[in-house]
């Protein structure tokens, strides 16, 4: 297979413009695609060339797989890199880009098909002897049996969307009473979702910590780790904090987590960048959980703290080389934090508020990385996912880089909308997170409005109000005044004056 000379990249923001720039490192040219909302985008400011595909709706742009394509054959790219969200873990568009005779960077359409349905994934992975959280081998078919097994396995049980994502299609059912009332709900929201209703049955882990293994594979059989990352801060089940290495696991459990993972990723016969994400109890013992077919949003804090450039190594095994890199070659190298700054007020329950950055001023200094899409008078679209940026803080232990993050975060100033930088501090500075003792339900057991310090926007916001106040109130004090030479109620000649 030849090298690739030129990538279209179809995704837009922080995520475009950190494949853009490993590919620029390489030689290798670019391609920006955009919807009207992102015209002035930093991507595609960035991109050797950009092309617009479509109205802001991402249905009409970022997820028309067939203009992405046509695109990319009309300008003479080799290769599509699709980042994460959209299309990366969409097989239609993995097979539709190898039949128009492109690379796809990233896993076959067979691999992320599989991979696709948690059902099928735990089938597939149940070869090779993964560990599983104990429930139904299938989907739920009959409800009297389901409901036998449930109480085989013990309440609380968790129902799940065979096709979901993000918790949605997901029920806690914490009694078998309420089993019909969740199982009715959990398959409405799985068929308005993702367009399928299959659900199946897992016993509900009460303490759960989300622990998850990077795995990378060529397309010659070989396939490695680079260790975990730690992603337990959540809320709505979406990550905010993440970190590696877990600040729990023991070399023995970390070694053999590493081995399950590779051995999923070996199921399906993966190649590119992946991860196995797995749910780990009190006691330690990990479940296969679920594998995502494409580049995490948290992969940077893996890239600190193994020196390995992802995007570089997925580059690569699309152009069929085999990994240059063996397992023995792998080693943790400090510690990396990765908090998310997202557009959205951690005061009213992590809702979005999206507007204008009026000021937005990154941190700087020895042991910080900001991957973003942002500058500052730029707005942020309310059509996509309001994450402003990604700030990834790296030191030579966990507690340095934690105050790495915490000097980072109060360096960044944003301003024009709420962001969940001081949720992040919170988290930084809470002994929970600091110990090590936490799990995915952080976020409930720790967290109200009140414990946020005020933050820079809102004292920016209170200040604007109340010099507009004092301009108002001096704007009405002139016009009850006549100018000098001038009748009360007069109106002024500078104001009719035509330039």
């Amino acid at each position: 297979m030849p090298d690739i000379k030129k990538i279209l990249v179809a995704n837009r923001g922080e995520i475009a413009l950190r494949v853009m720039r490993t590919a620029r490192e390489m030689g290798i040219a670019t391609v920006a695609v955009y919807s009207e909302a992102d015209r002035h985008a930093l991507h595609v400011r960035y991109a050797d060339e950009a092309v617009c595909i479509g109205p802001a709706p991402s249905s009409e742009s970022y997820l028309r797989g067939d203009k992405i394509i046509e695109v990319a054959q009309r300008l003479g790219a080799d290769a599509i890199h699709p980042g994460y969200g959209f299309l990366s873990e969409n097989a239609g568009f993995s097979r539709a880009v190898r039949e128009a005779g492109l690379i796809f960077i990233g896993p076959s359409p067979e691999s992320i098909e599989v991979m696709g349905s948690k059902l099928a994934a735990k089938k597939a992975a149940s070869q090779y002897n993964i560990p599983m959280v104990p429930g139904t081998e299938g989907a739920i078919t009959d409800r009297a049996e389901a409901k036998l097994i449930s109480g085989e396995i013990g309440y609380p049980i968790l129902i799940k969307a065979s096709a979901g994502g993000g918790g949605k299609g997901m029920r806690i059912v914490e009694k078998p009473e309420d089993f019909d009332e969740q199982m009715d709900r959990a398959v409405s929201e799985a068929v308005s979702s993702f367009g399928d209703g299959s659900v199946f049955i897992e016993k509900y882990i009460t303490s759960p910590k989300h622990i998850e293994i990077q795995v990378l594979g060529d397309q010659h059989g070989n396939i490695i780790h680079l260790f975990e990352r730690e992603c337990s801060v959540q809320r709505r089940h979406q990550k905010v904090v993440e970190e590696a290495p877990s600040a729990v696991l023991t070399p023995e459990i970390r070694e053999a987590m590493g081995r399950s993972a590779v051995e999923v990723a070996r199921s399906c016969q993966y190649y590119g960048a992946g991860t196995v994400e797995f749910i780990v109890d009190e006691a330690l013992n990990f479940y296969f959980l679920e594998m995502n077919t494409r580049l995490q949003v948290e992969h940077p804090v893996t890239e600190l703290i193994t020196g390995v450039d992802l995007v570089k190594h997925m580059i690569y095994v699309a152009e069929g080389k085999p990994l240059a890199l063996r397992q023995e070659d792998l080693a943790i190298k400090g510690h990396a934090v990765e908090v998310r700054v997202y557009a959205e007020d951690p005061a009213t329950n992590f809702l979005p508020d999206v507007g204008t950055l009026h000021t937005y001023v990154r941190p700087q200094g020895n042991g910080v990385r900001v991957d973003d899409g942002f500058e500052q008078g730029m707005e942020i679209p309310i059509h996509y996912d309001p994450m402003i940026a990604k700030l990834i803080t790296y030191g030579q232990d966990r507690e340095e880089a934690i105050q790495k993050m915490i000097r980072a975060i109060d360096e960044y100033q944003i301003t024009g909308v709420q962001t969940t930088l001081p949720f992040c501090r919170f988290v930084m500075e809470h002994e929970a997170f600091r110990s090590g003792n936490f799990d995915t339900h952080f976020v409930a057991k720790y967290f109200t409005p009140d414990k946020l310090s005020p933050t820079p926007d809102a004292d920016y916001r209170q200040v604007a109000a109340l010099l507009t106040a004092r301009v108002l109130e001096q704007g009405r004090k002139r016009a009850a005044l006549p100018t000098p030479g001038e009748a009360p109620g007069a109106v002024s000649k500078w104001r009719n004056r035509k330039n």
